[in-house]
């Protein structure tokens, strides 16, 4: 193998020979990361340790190099022990910044300074809370890779376009849902808000699923949404029903149409024996666990032969549920 070729390949294939690898995988990294073949084994061992003292297991860490080998090359005190301590001050929960460079160790490779920073700086302008922009980070922190003025200025003005440009909305919806920025305008974002204006949405409609449910946004038209309109409209609704259904419970067009729409739909009309047409004044019948809260509830009031609608059946917590309809001796 031509990594064989120096004696700092030679001494670092050694490295990665004692901690596991096999020779396809040393190969891998030596064609992804071209500084291997410079590289030192004392550096190597010692950001190996610093990895390891910092929380990550060190089962995760053949994984993470392998995605990532440019980290063995790294100056410590350089680059890594400063991006950590960074976003040490982000983290709010213990592991949280381990965790974070399991999921995408190339954060470690960039710059505090001319990235993290500005970065920061880009999500405060938007309005995103202060509280808010470490979890953003680490949740998603694949975020620093991405160009401040290419990608995310475009997400922004994109969720501006929607009329969120107010009140630091247009962060609030980045807060809520960090990978939304993960996606393409041109080819998910405005083709699910087109599709979405089609059956029938008004933009404050638009809005209110971009700041409440996002997701549902970065989801892709031809694969998810079609589909669940069209099992909709296979279960009878019509236009108007279905718009009524979407901007009451937006995630009806993303959830699984065989392990949730459907068996919600058949425990509706075989079951229980209600119209379908009357979850369109309760949508967020879809949103209740079918075995923890719709068949224990209706089996309660079918046994005390009550009549309600979904609303009153669903709408309020377990407590008000037995105050309104019984007693907790009773329902026990």
């Amino acid at each position: 193998m031509e990594i064989c070729s120096s004696q700092h390949g030679s001494s670092i294939m050694w490295f990665f020979k004692d901690r596991g690898f096999d020779d396809k995988s040393i190969h891998e990294m030596f064609n992804k990361c071209k500084r291997l073949e410079g590289a030192q084994r004392e550096r190597a061992s010692e950001n190996w340790a610093y990895l390891k003292s910092i929380g990550i297991h060190e089962r995760k860490l053949p994984s993470l190099v392998s995605k990532c080998p440019k980290i063995l090359t790294l100056g410590l005190h350089e680059k890594l022990v400063p991006m950590v301590e960074c976003l040490s001050t982000l983290a709010t929960k213990p592991n949280e910044v381990a965790s974070a460079i399991v999921k995408f160790p190339h954060i470690l490779s960039h710059s505090v300074e001319e990235k993290l920073c500005p970065l920061l700086a880009f999500f405060q302008a938007l309005g995103v809370p202060e509280k808010q922009l470490g979890k953003m980070i680490l949740l998603n922190p694949r975020l620093i890779s991405y160009s401040i003025e290419s990608k995310l200025t475009e997400i922004a003005d994109f969720l501006a376009s929607l009329g969120l440009a107010r009140d630091g909305m247009v962060g609030k919806v980045m807060a809520k849902n960090p990978f939304i920025m993960g996606y393409s305008v041109q080819k998910r974002l405005r083709p699910t808000s087109e599709f979405l204006r089609s059956i029938g949405l008004a933009e404050h409609d638009l809005q209110t699923v971009a700041m409440n449910f996002p997701e549902v946004l970065c989801r892709d038209v031809n694969k998810v949404l079609s589909p669940n309109l069209a099992y909709l409209k296979r279960c009878g609704f019509g236009d108007g029903q279905i718009a009524t259904l979407v901007t009451g419970f937006p995630p009806i067009l993303i959830k699984s149409v065989q392990n949730s729409l459907e068996p919600r739909i058949r425990f509706l009309v075989e079951v229980m024996g209600r119209p379908i047409d009357e979850v369109t004044d309760y949508p967020d019948f879809f949103r209740h666990g079918l075995k923890k809260r719709l068949e224990l509830r209706h089996k309660f009031l079918k046994q005390e032969n009550i009549a309600c609608s979904l609303r009153e059946m669903l709408e309020c917590n377990q407590k008000k549920f037995l105050m309104k309809f019984g007693s907790f001796e009773r329902y026990a």
